[in-house]
């Protein structure tokens, strides 16, 4: 396994969003930060074909996988019930195989199947809002970058939702 950062001791599960809309805000490398960074093969290759840059840079620090086991009846059972793409499938599909921390997703299906397999979640505003905490970005340069996300990025938010985390980031200073 790819070892990332070795003073972090947490591994993630990365589905396709948080990896382009952090590589269409330039903050990729805030991956480098989690000790392991698992990236299904279908995941991969919906990145790849989307943002190859992204995929290059992936590959100093995150690890390509595969799932060996066949799906498991209460994920057949979360796939019906969820409508998840293939994608999505698979990463859960890691999760269930794979001693995982924290599943990275921004589509609101996965992250409700992910409840089933009881792994936390975050997105790309997660990832941006952890930088604070872990010293990567100033509070200022986080706003910027949420600002930036309906311009820069294919992510999609409410206003409403957006205005609010900007909101309480500038206000927590």
């Amino acid at each position: 396994m790819v070892q990332t950062n070795p003073g972090s001791s947490i591994i993630v599960v990365c589905d396709a969003g948080p990896v382009i809309h952090l590589d269409e805000l330039d903050q990729l490398p805030l991956l480098n930060d989690f000790s392991e960074v698992l990236i299904p093969d279908t995941v991969w290759n919906e990145v790849q074909k989307h943002r190859p840059q992204a995929i290059e840079l992936c590959r100093q620090w995150a690890q390509k996988v595969t799932p060996v086991q066949p799906l498991s009846a209460k994920l057949q059972a979360t796939i019906q019930l969820f409508s998840l793409h293939a994608g999505e499938i698979q990463a859960l599909q890691i999760i269930e195989e794979h001693p995982t921390d924290l599943f990275l997703t921004d589509d609101s299906a996965a992250r409700l199947a992910a409840g089933t397999v009881n792994v936390k979640v975050h997105g790309t505003l997660g990832i941006l809002l952890r930088a604070i905490r872990r010293q990567q970005l100033t509070r200022q340069q986080v706003v910027s970058l949420l600002k930036a996300i309906p311009d820069k990025t294919s992510l999609h938010l409410r206003p409403s939702l957006l205005k609010q985390i900007i909101s309480e980031v500038e206000d927590s200073s």
